[in-house]
């Protein structure tokens, strides 16, 4: 029997630990239950209806209604439901699948994929088969890994230990050894105090040499990086940060580890992120987008000269001592088979491009309009981001309490935002029409004249 709405309320907190949550924040401040959604809007138990403007959590790009989704994975669950892909079996979908991500990511020169079951193990895959893939070619000394403050690479031991935020990695010290951080390339507040973009590319390139010269070369795996950093607060780098990035690191014999968890399949406006910088990674990330969120799956796709290196191995090194009971999971698969048509078909790359345009646009209106809007970050499709400040000449972090509130009024003006220390994101659906990004502009302009 259906539990009722009181239940449901009185409940949440009592035996539920909510992730990126204090377990008693929720006693204190009940969470929004969301119990249906169609299209790119969200349905909560009191049946207030909101566009979603927080896309799931990055990965619902094709919306709720994606019905094509839904069926291949009701049919599969009729015909097979579950089987390993270890050593000696395999599924006919995860073949399928493989011929199909092999190429839509043809342009960005990679052509294997090794299945996970979600984002956080992508990175965990793509870092253990860097250390592999050096021990493979004789030079076991390369462990090392080096990564972006603000960047964010998941909350496994390996995710957090090349992250680049405190909050995933003070708790939990000590961490994986042999990671170390640049600074980030964000103009609007950097150690260098260089607003340029293009400039403080030039910096933080400069301190890559200088830290690869420091460590050696000979001793560092692999260089992992979000193409826009996306829970950091959306921070797009210059244009030319990704590609000096990878000429460095392919000059000193460093793989380069492009985390498109959030960025792949369409969400900054090109089909890959390092696509939009014109950048072929060694490795590159993926889950969220690949099944619309409706099924945890991911796949770390392989450039094909790694893949070289281990298929050609003569000596037993590149046997792959690595995987997950849902690799490769049919369903997971039957899922990314549609969602991938669907993505294909409704050129969604090119609506998040536009849309995004016309919410970046409309969240500079906002900034010229108040004060608490410190900066405006966005122009590569739906990943926006508002930074708040108290005082926009010192840029003053809020009270923690002012985000909150615009996201409250918001929310009762008819938009889902994120929050996210002192940024409010944006990174809805990518079918979501001009309509729809207009509600998100009004309900955020409610959130603001409520402070």
């Amino acid at each position: 029997m259906p539990k009722d709405e009181n239940f449901l309320k009185a409940n949440n907190a009592r035996h539920l630990w909510h992730p990126m949550t204090h377990p008693a924040d929720h006693h204190k401040n009940p969470p929004t239950i969301v119990i249906a959604a169609e299209g790119v809007r969200i349905t909560d138990i009191d049946g207030h209806q909101v566009v979603d403007g927080v896309g799931g959590l990055w990965n619902v790009n094709l919306g709720y209604s994606c019905q094509p989704v839904k069926d291949a994975i009701t049919a599969q669950l009729d015909t097979l439901p579950y089987y390993s892909i270890f050593r000696g079996t395999s599924n006919d979908k995860v073949i399928e699948l493989a011929e199909e991500l092999k190429d839509f990511f043809a342009e960005d020169g990679l052509s294997r994929a090794f299945y996970t079951s979600g984002g956080g193990d992508s990175v965990e895959t793509a870092l253990r088969l860097a250390r592999q893939y050096h021990k493979i070619k004789g030079e076991p000394g390369r462990v090392k890994f080096l990564s972006l403050k603000k960047g964010y690479h998941g909350t496994h031991f390996g995710g957090a230990s090349v992250n680049g935020n405190a909050n995933f990695r003070t708790m939990y010290e000590p961490l994986l050894p042999g990671c170390f951080h640049l600074t980030a390339p964000y103009p609007y507040r950097n150690p260098f105090g260089e607003t340029d973009p293009a400039k403080l590319a030039q910096l933080i390139l400069a301190e890559l040499e200088d830290e690869i010269a420091f460590q050696g070369a000979s001793t560092i795996a692999a260089f992992i990086m979000e193409p826009i950093l996306g829970a950091g607060g959306v921070i797009p780098p210059h244009e030319s940060f990704m590609p000096g990035v990878a000429e460095i690191c392919r000059k000193n014999g460093i793989l380069l580890i492009a985390d498109e968890v959030i960025t792949a399949f369409g969400r900054t406006g090109a089909w890959s992120g390092s696509r939009l910088w014109g950048v072929k990674p060694d490795f590159m990330a993926t889950a969220k987008a690949i099944t619309n969120g409706y099924f945890p799956f991911g796949a770390l796709m392989i450039a094909d000269h790694v893949a070289e290196v281990f298929e050609k191995d003569e000596t037993g090194r590149a046997a792959i001592g690595h995987g997950y009971t849902y690799s490769g999971h049919p369903v997971g698969a039957a899922a990314a088979l549609a969602c991938l048509a669907e993505t294909r078909r409704l050129n969604v790359a090119d609506n998040a491009a536009a849309r995004g345009k016309e919410l970046h646009e409309g969240l500079l209106a906002l900034q010229a309009k108040y004060d608490a809007i410190g900066d405006v970050r966005g122009g590569h499709g739906l990943m926006l981001a508002l930074e708040l400040v108290s005082d926009r000449a010192t840029k003053a972090a809020p009270d923690k309490a002012v985000a909150a509130k615009i996201q409250t009024a918001a929310y009762q003006a008819g938009a889902m935002i994120r929050v996210s220390g002192p940024n409010i994101i944006l990174s809805p659906p990518l079918i979501l029409s001009s309509a729809d990004a207009q509600v998100i502009l009004s309900a955020l302009d409610a959130g603001f004249r409520a402070l």
